[in-house]
């Protein structure tokens, strides 16, 4: 392993390399990024255009399919060909500097700009992901592409590799590569997650973890381990555990509702975290700033702040809290700016009879003294919209006889607060003996470091795997990932793992596939037999097959048969009575969309269903205004924003003995539609 001054250097070198896209050529910037990674060859061949590119490469005129986006392209270049020789640092006698189409055990690396674009997720993952595979059936070798993609933040770049073919490519196996990526990577300013996770691939990062890399399978190898999200989900689960085991003994939180003052603790800090890291997606689509996480930030708008402090629970209360509860489970206040319709604003302070009025609104902010003016704390989290779905409710409540029951100390009450101290969010890394908690020995200098700075240091991204695409980087399925595992790690009786008592089992996403993919195909083949009398249950089950398969051929239904399964799509009541985080519901969700997709690509036919149904409303009032809203819902996103609206709407249910479970279920699902959305989720004050 590389020492920490050695990695922190190639980082530094790989974002002055990333930054050089600002101001180089596509070319020079990324020759000299993948010289930085260890990546270099001579053997190569001069592109002077798009439409050079393609006489030279595509005669058979592949790159015209839909996918491949080559309208886009704003220049494309053929940058080199890695072989074993380049590995393997020999030169030959005699030297060949030519690209071959016959190396197959061998990378070919491009790089293309895209033309800017109003729509940001006109290059979403699945477009990069698209046009990376329609590149690399021109070739018999695998592909890497980097991509230069304008967007209204500034450039980023982000790079893609498709899967390795095991032989030459065979035609008639139209089967979609898988496809990876290092997405959007902030060309003026690289997210530090972006950084390390480049670092980990270049050459002297994979020397240090493996032997030397001298020929094409043992890169391929490397490659395959850093590419691996599910090493990254590791990495990053370990690290949360070690601080969820270090927390645990270092809050207060009240009890009321919960005795035991482990289970109390243990409970409240996994809640902590799932909210947290829920924030976290959210930053992705820039709905929550960040500012709230910035120390110097804290500093200018906390009356008293030491990011250190181990006696001082400030950021908690004032930051965390009243974003949690004040202003993610608040409307936004009225456009006119009145006080009539400020819905987020400060619970009266002072006497008794000045806290009255508000006393069990668990809505409303607090603490108005930790912060240097109150009216400056609200801009803090103006612009942060309502975000509906339970977890952001605080636990507070009244009793029958409308006394009021603490679980998450959001009070005014000095004795009712929760206590967490700044120090757990902010401290450097230090080594902590967790071998109690974990009951391990070796766990007796386990490293830690504040929860803020562990979030800083990963990329996270709104947009979840499929099988057919991935970014490196920790998506949504993390959430019931983390929940279910720390839900696991404490049972209050015995002090040992509560998996059994609570049932939290986290599936397996291949095995969430195939239980999709066999329940679905079953209902389906009944429903178009039913509709399709002569249709027998082989030939529905072999057109089911190839529509289900991530590939580009085209289903073999006609045009009644593909009416009769949007139809039964539409009508399925689909329910998991043990949903968990939801890996099943959400699993369903991917394949339908994806089944959608290919039976009715334009949405016609999905989008005339929902306003039919709409039309039987008797209310006339109500059935106009639904029909506008449907009008709106397809018309003003992407086109899967409204098979995921209405599948979620009226086909899949879920219930869970763990009510923290189907909310973060719900946000899960909440975060795929924001994926969809053209525009940010609407932050208007209507």
């Amino acid at each position: 392993m590389t020492d920490p001054l050695s990695k922190a250097k190639l980082e530094a070198k790989l974002q002055a390399a990333v930054q050089a896209f600002g101001s180089h050529s596509l070319r020079s910037a990324a020759l000299a990024l993948f010289a930085e990674l260890g990546y270099a060859s001579e053997r190569t061949l001069a592109v002077h255009s798009v439409a050079d590119f393609c006489a030279q490469f595509d005669p058979h005129k592949r790159l015209d399919h839909p996918s491949a986006m080559k309208a886009q392209w704003q220049s494309v270049e053929l940058l080199f060909q890695l072989t074993d020789e380049e590995l393997s640092h020999h030169a030959s006698l005699f030297k060949d500097n030519t690209v071959s189409a016959g190396l197959v055990r061998s990378y070919v690396f491009f790089a293309i700009e895209l033309t800017p674009t109003a729509n940001a997720n006109d290059y979403a993952r699945g477009k990069l992901a698209a046009i990376t595979r329609q590149i690399n059936r021109l070739f018999p070798m695998p592909v890497m592409v980097l991509f230069k993609v304008p967007a209204s933040s500034g450039h980023k770049i982000s790079l893609a590799v498709i899967n390795r073919r095991a032989h030459k490519r065979d035609d008639s196996r139209d089967v979609m590569g898988k496809v990876t990526l290092i997405q959007n990577i902030s060309i003026a300013q690289p997210h530090r997650g972006h950084l390390d996770i480049l670092a980990s691939f270049s050459t002297s990062e994979l020397q240090a973890h493996k032997k030397a890399i001298g020929n094409f399978d043992e890169l391929h190898a490397a490659w395959e381990a850093v590419f691996n999200v599910e090493l990254l989900n590791k990495r990053f689960y370990e690290e949360l555990s070690n601080w969820y085991f270090w927390a645990r003994s270092q809050v207060t939180f009240p009890d009321d509702l919960e005795k035991d003052t482990d289970k109390r603790n243990a409970t409240s800090v996994i809640r902590l975290l799932t909210r947290l890291i829920f924030c976290w997606f959210l930053k992705e689509k820039d709905l929550i700033p960040d500012r709230l996480f910035d120390e110097q930030a804290l500093q200018a708008a906390l009356a008293k702040f030491d990011a250190l402090a181990r006696d001082d629970g400030t950021y908690y209360r004032a930051i965390l809290q009243n974003l949690f509860f004040a202003t993610l489970n608040q409307p936004m206040n009225s456009a006119d700016g009145s006080e009539k319709s400020a819905q987020r604003r400060f619970a009266a302070e002072g006497t008794f009879h000045a806290q009255k009025e508000d006393y069990g609104n668990d809505a409303l902010y607090r603490y108005a003294d930790a912060f240097k003016d109150s009216a400056a704390a609200l801009a803090l989290f103006e612009d942060i919209p309502l975000l509906n779905g339970g977890l952001f409710a605080s636990l507070d409540s009244l009793d029958d006889k409308g006394k009021k029951q603490y679980a998450d100390g959001f009070s005014r009450n000095a004795k009712q607060q929760a206590f967490v101290p700044n120090h757990l969010f902010f401290a450097p890394q230090q080594d902590i003996d967790l071998s109690a908690d974990y009951g391990d020995a070796k766990k007796k200098k386990a490293k830690v470091r504040g929860l803020i700075h562990i979030l800083q240091s990963y990329k996270f991204t709104i947009a979840e795997s499929t099988p057919v695409e991935q970014e490196i980087a920790l998506d949504p399925e993390l959430l019931g990932n983390v929940f279910e595992n720390l839900l696991a790690s404490y049972n209050p009786e015995t002090g040992e793992s509560a998996r059994k008592q609570t049932g939290s089992f986290y599936t397996p996403r291949p095995i969430v596939d195939y239980m999709v993919d066999e329940s679905l195909k079953a209902y389906l083949a009944r429903a178009l037999q039913t509709a399709m009398p002569h249709t027998t249950k082989q030939d529905a089950q072999t057109g089911l097959d190839i529509l289900f398969a991530y590939t580009e051929r085209e289903h073999p239904f006609n045009a009644k048969e593909a009416q009769a399964l949007i139809h039964a799509i539409d009508a399925c009541n689909i329910l998991d009575p043990a949903c968990g985080s939801g890996a099943y519901p959400m699993g369903i969700l991917h394949k339908l969309v994806f089944i959608l997709g290919k039976l009715d690509p334009s949405n016609a036919q999905w989008k005339q269903r929902q306003i039919d149904k709409a039309e039987e409303i008797e209310d006339s009032e109500a059935r106009e205004s639904a029909v506008r809203a449907i009008e709106r819902d397809f018309a003003d996103n992407n086109l899967d924003y409204g098979r995921k609206l209405y599948l979620i709407e009226n086909c899949i249910y879920g219930v869970d003995i763990q009510p923290i479970a189907i909310q973060i279920s719900k946000l899960r699902f909440f975060i795929s539609l924001v994926c969809d959305q053209k525009t940010s989720l609407d932050k208007s004050r209507n």
